[in-house]
């Protein structure tokens, strides 16, 4: 992968005509370094919210070794890299192939569940195999989240306590698991789930092996400043002594967004400008997806190529490139007023879920991808990695 120290250096050489992805691999080590230190038990990476070769790479390298996983092509992908690694499959509905291949040819063991047709699912597709991890899904308020996952997935507590009883009959290792939502924007989500967890513990008078808190740690935008990770980490620990077990399971997190967030941006063209509104060479169908559909706001800035830029600041819509009006992204993107026609824009954050919403809609798709060495527009971390803490 070619490298350019910054990203202004990158287009001035390029001058790129489509949409350019940039990652950062010391923003990745700087987070994930923070993590391990501070949280109060193992890191997974949740491989959903980037991919991609080289941040797979950098998350191994940077000290992660077990990862949250959603799919075989999930598990492909990070053991194509280190064959070694363990992947737990978290999401709670697999069809029995993926559930077999998953176990025989990638030697996975660890599953989720939230219901009984699931955990028959499992051991009929693995011949109730004798050296599984189970982990009961339980539904939790999702109240401060950005995007909401209750939804979608999760027991409901009264249903999640039979359900724990049954799954212990047939595992090795047992586990209780929830998910705050996306971008979850105050850590007293967390105090409320593991508070549900001990309701059930006492229910069934079971100690479970793990308690997996999942993920919604959340990142840094212009309209979305969280409060510290400290803050959500010392939670974290308050509730899970609040629990007053005589010995605590493993806990384990999932984070994704909080690791890669910072480490990708996109550059992007002008191709026309209509008063304030700027239509650009990418959109909700390329890498700026979150853009439009949840309206998150990315940090942007012009990029100048030396040239004198307007004191003066507008907000501005995007459009995309493609032919549907549903390509739009509301903002508002504050940047310079002499904002012009061929100007290149950088918008940040983009490094979860950017490059895995992708599409080739309209024949509109790059993949144009360099490593850059200069620091994210925005930040939540101390770029000291061995302090790690949070600067926000």
């Amino acid at each position: 992968m070619q490298k350019f120290k910054t990203v202004d250096e990158l287009v001035n050489q390029l001058k790129p005509e489509k949409p350019i992805y940039c990652i950062r691999k010391k923003s990745i080590k700087i987070a994930s370094k923070t993590f391990q230190n501070k949280f109060p038990g193992k890191v997974l990476y949740a491989v959903k919210t980037n991919p991609h070769p080289e941040i797979l790479k950098t998350v191994l390298e940077s000290g992660i070794k077990n990862f949250d996983v959603a799919s075989t092509k999930e598990i492909k992908d990070i053991k194509k890299i280190n064959a070694k690694v363990k992947c737990s499959y978290m999401h709670t509905v697999k069809s029995r192939e993926s559930i077999k291949e998953a176990y025989f040819k990638f030697g996975v063991k660890t599953f989720s569940l939230d219901t009984k047709d699931e955990l028959i699912k499992i051991l009929e597709s693995t011949n109730y195999a004798k050296n599984l991890e189970l982990f009961v899904r339980v539904s939790v308020s999702n109240e401060h989240a950005e995007i909401d996952l209750s939804k979608k997935f999760g027991a409901l507590t009264s249903e999640a306590a039979g359900l724990l009883r049954l799954t212990k009959l047939h595992a090795e290792k047992i586990g209780l698991s929830f998910h705050v939502g996306s971008q979850c924007m105050h850590p007293i989500s967390y105090a409320k789930g593991i508070t549900e967890i001990g309701n059930i513990i006492k229910k069934t008078k079971i100690i479970p092996d793990y308690i997996n808190i999942g993920g919604g740690f959340p990142t840094i935008y212009p309209d979305l400043v969280p409060q510290s990770l400290d803050n959500y980490f010392e939670e974290i620990k308050k509730s899970l002594n609040n629990l007053k077990l005589s010995k605590l399971p493993k806990i384990i997190c999932e984070p994704g967004r909080a690791i890669v967030a910072e480490s990708g941006s996109t550059i992007v063209r002008v191709n026309l400008r209509k008063k304030q509104k700027l239509y650009i060479n990418d959109g909700t169908y390329g890498t700026l997806f979150d853009a439009g559909t949840p309206n998150i706001v990315f940090p942007s800035r012009l990029i100048t190529n030396g040239r004198l830029i307007s004191k003066k600041l507008t907000s501005f819509d995007f459009y995309g490139p493609t032919c549907d009006s549903m390509d739009y992204m509301k903002g508002p993107f504050i940047l310079p007023n002499n904002i012009k026609e061929n100007d290149y824009i950088e918008l940040g954050q983009l490094g979860a879920y950017g490059l895995t919403f992708r599409t080739q809609f309209n024949g509109f798709f790059s993949n144009e991808i360099y490593e850059v060495e200069d620091d994210p527009i925005i930040t939540m971390y101390d770029k000291d990695i061995n302090k790690a803490t949070l600067v926000a």
